[in-house]
């Protein structure tokens, strides 16, 4: 007995005790989120009560950030941009990563660096000519301007997750395709996307969480209020000067990270797996 009790006390120690800090350092800022959103301001900024703990829970802060702010409105131009600009990475990135993997040309190797490369370039790097781009193109302050920005940092990221997917998939099964009449596109269509479909996961739920929280882009290129999405619109609309809504912002924090929550908790088991997975069985 003295035995066993020893080797649960280790097993408490080397495995729960660990995993009990990592949860509580990792979902901490959750819950400060969660608390200050729901505090009533006197005792938000009050000294004088635990900062960790509600006495009087409210919703008052969430019922002036959908009354006195165009949130919803914020909350649907972030899912339109989000969408749209996933959408042209993920078909863009295939496009981009079946060749590279499959098909044997000069310049291929340079080219899949030249990618990698590309999402490596800080995004402060890029904003310029982006913005003289859109200027040019008079797209400012339209949700068309960081819909057709987003993909430039997406692409590569996509491309270069699914390209070493595709080289995974045995040759024969695209040998077997193409012998029995299969082109390019159907091989890729039919073949490779099935097989690659917890790294095609794992990089439209990366594209998507990024077009979501995306703010330098958003913030340079949308000015009005009526084409913000939620990280800028509730920065622009929640601080004002030195005086900073915490309770509405941490309320529009909360709301905001809801539906990238909802993705993550669907596609949770491909996403691991795409992000970790070395081989695709046949």
């Amino acid at each position: 007995m003295i035995v066993e009790g020893r080797g649960f006390v280790r097993k408490a120690m080397r495995l729960w005790v660990p995993l009990a800090l990592f949860m509580i350092f990792t979902l901490f800022p959750f819950y400060w989120m969660v608390i200050t959103s729901l505090k009533p301001n006197a005792e938000l900024y009050s000294r004088k009560v635990s900062p960790l703990i509600v006495y009087h829970p409210t919703l008052k802060h969430f019922v002036d950030l959908l009354s006195e702010t165009n949130f919803l409105l914020w909350t649907w131009n972030t899912m339109l941009v989000a969408v749209i600009s996933t959408a042209i990475s993920l078909i863009f990135g295939v496009m981009l990563a079946y060749p590279l993997a499959r098909m044997k040309f000069a310049g291929g190797g340079l080219i899949a660096f030249t990618i990698a490369a590309t999402y490596l370039v800080p995004q402060p790097l890029l904003f310029i000519p982006m913005a003289d781009l859109i200027n040019r193109m008079q797209l400012g302050d339209t949700l068309t301007a960081v819909i057709l920005t987003y993909p430039t940092m997406l692409v590569p990221f996509c491309a270069w997750l699914l390209l070493g997917y595709f080289k995974t998939v045995p040759i024969e099964l695209e040998d077997a395709a193409r012998i029995d009449g299969a082109t390019r596109f159907q091989t890729m269509y039919r073949i490779f996307l099935p097989l690659c479909t917890p790294g095609f996961i794992s990089a439209g739920i990366f594209a998507f969480t990024l077009s979501q929280n995306e703010f330098l882009y958003a913030l340079i290129f949308l000015t009005s209020t009526d084409v913000r999405t939620v990280p800028v619109g509730a920065i622009s609309e929640l601080i004002r000067g030195d005086v900073f809504y915490w309770g509405q912002l941490m309320a529009a924090a909360l709301l905001g990270s809801i539906p990238v929550a909802v993705i993550y908790s669907f596609f949770v088991e491909h996403y691991v797996a795409g992000l970790t997975s070395g081989s695709v069985k046949a």
